[in-house]
């Protein structure tokens, strides 16, 4: 059976949103953008690209990646994220995806996934998607956590956990410290 696999980057005080880039996310009011990009730590996640052959990715996530990787050619990350088939959940999209490899989610998401989990393959990884995440939470369909948590402390912003959400005890698997102070816990 596939896992699924979240690789988020994290405040201190458990915010994802708009890590990479100042106007990646603005919703709420959010300025904060761009925060997690001078810790470079995306590059101590690297066995959570090499053991997917899946992404799934929710709307905005999906349509900001595309509004970006493509353009990005002189990047290695660029045909990894070309060449990987890309899962996308949304109610609003519509075939055919504009990116290559990509597949919009039919039905349910929760109930598609599942029986995309049943299926042969590597992991499935879900990178960003905030809402998506925190959807599947209450149906205990995320096998893992890959979380990048950066020595700052935003006082707003989208968290990944929410505050009413689902009570779940967690396992570490591992962890490392990136010179710069980024902790990538690995939890199951």
């Amino acid at each position: 059976m596939r896992k699924l696999v979240v690789c988020t980057n994290l405040s201190l005080d458990g915010v994802m949103q708009a890590p990479a880039r100042a106007d990646e996310d603005p919703r709420g009011g959010f300025t904060r953008g761009g925060w997690a990009a001078p810790y470079g730590a995306m590059a101590h996640a690297g066995q959570a690209f090499g053991s997917a052959d899946a992404l799934l990715l929710g709307r905005r996530t999906y349509q900001d990646f595309y509004n970006v990787w493509p353009k990005r050619a002189d990047n290695p990350f660029t045909p990894w994220l070309t060449n990987i088939r890309k899962y996308v959940a949304s109610r609003t999209l519509s075939e055919p995806l504009p990116w290559a490899n990509s597949v919009l989610l039919k039905g349910d998401t929760a109930q598609a996934l599942a029986a995309l989990k049943q299926e042969p393959g590597k992991n499935i990884l879900v990178m960003g998607s905030g809402e998506l995440v925190q959807s599947l939470m209450p149906a205990g369909l995320i096998d893992e956590y890959l979380l990048l948590i950066h020595p700052v402390v935003l006082g707003s912003g989208r968290r990944l956990f929410p505050d009413q959400g689902t009570v779940r005890q967690l396992t570490l698997l591992n962890s490392t410290t990136t010179p710069n102070g980024v902790v990538v816990a690995n939890y199951s």
